[in-house]
């Protein structure tokens, strides 16, 4: 068997509909061209490579807190996806409930883009996260995670950790952000996403020189810790990137099939929900059973 013939989870991506959907008036960047994906499109690529579910990520890029994108898709394609979404911070508890139950798991915190105090502010929406049994979602780049990872080791809940941490890919894996962010794995509630290798990579594909960091993560944190996304449809990417051969750069970064099975499926499943029926998710929070996502 080889990577197209496993069951897969694609746990990093995106989707953009402006003609339905316009962005944000403010938005800092707009998607156009080849960078569209919309919903349609991304399901025939999945039925295309075999990715029986998907993690769709609120982009801070043209829509940011605008999740009506989102949650159309959830709800077109009920139990295809699971949604983190971009909110406010000062968010109220029951548009968080009312997101969860739509079929969102978490939220996505963007310090890559948008700084480290936008985070470091959130504490009271960290801890409503946790109570309400979802993810809190970070993207960080070089060594921000030296000064996050502390705090983050403080607040409750799952954190997943977005593209490897992002790592300075010619600084080696002793580099403070990337070590702090080694560190994490022994709260035993942080994930990581081996994924993104363009946006830290210095050459082109297949990326090499991250496949380090990769097998780095794979050993403090352990297949059980880590998943595995395509970041389709490759916004601001380098040079030009397809579906199926990010497909067999992570089978050759993760050869053996049972551990590749593991982060594709397995921990995928489990950590974004995807191993209970999307009516059955909705009757219990319908009743107030607000159990974690992830186990």
């Amino acid at each position: 068997m080889t990577v197209f013939d496993d069951d897969k989870i694609d746990c990093h991506c995106h989707v953009f509909d402006p003609v339905r959907f316009p962005y944000r008036d403010d938005t800092a960047y707009r998607p156009a061209q080849q960078e569209v994906g919309t919903p349609a499109q991304f399901v025939r690529v999945m039925d295309t490579y075999g990715v029986r579910h998907a993690l769709l990520v609120g982009p801070t890029s043209g829509y940011r807190t605008d999740n009506r994108c989102l949650i159309d898709t959830l709800e077109s394609w009920e139990g295809r996806f699971r949604g983190i979404a971009v909110v406010d911070s000062d968010i109220a508890r029951g548009e968080l409930v009312a997101l969860r139950r739509a079929g969102v798991v978490g939220v996505a915190f963007n310090p890559a883009m948008e700084g480290l105090d936008l985070v470091k502010r959130a504490g009271p929406l960290f801890a409503l996260l946790a109570d309400l049994g979802m993810i809190a979602q970070v993207q960080v780049e070089g060594d921000q995670m030296n000064a996050l990872g502390p705090w983050l080791a403080r607040q409750p809940g799952t954190i997943v950790v977005d593209h490897c941490g992002r790592p300075y890919s010619e600084s080696g894996i002793s580099q403070p952000g990337f070590d702090a962010l080694l560190r994490l794995a022994d709260s035993g509630r942080t994930y990581v996403k081996l994924s993104g290798w363009q946006k830290y990579s210095r050459g082109p594909h297949p990326y090499e020189d991250t496949w380090p960091y990769a097998h780095a993560l794979l050993r403090s944190f352990g297949a059980d810790h880590c998943v595995w996304g395509s970041d389709w449809p490759f916004l601001r990417a380098p040079e030009r990137m397809d579906y199926g051969p990010l497909l067999t750069l992570f089978e050759a970064i993760v050869p053996d099939p049972v551990v590749r099975r593991q982060i594709q499926w397995d921990t995928a499943r489990r950590l974004f929900g995807f191993d209970k029926p999307g009516r059955e998710e909705k009757a219990e929070l319908q009743h107030g059973a607000l159990a974690p996502v992830a186990s």
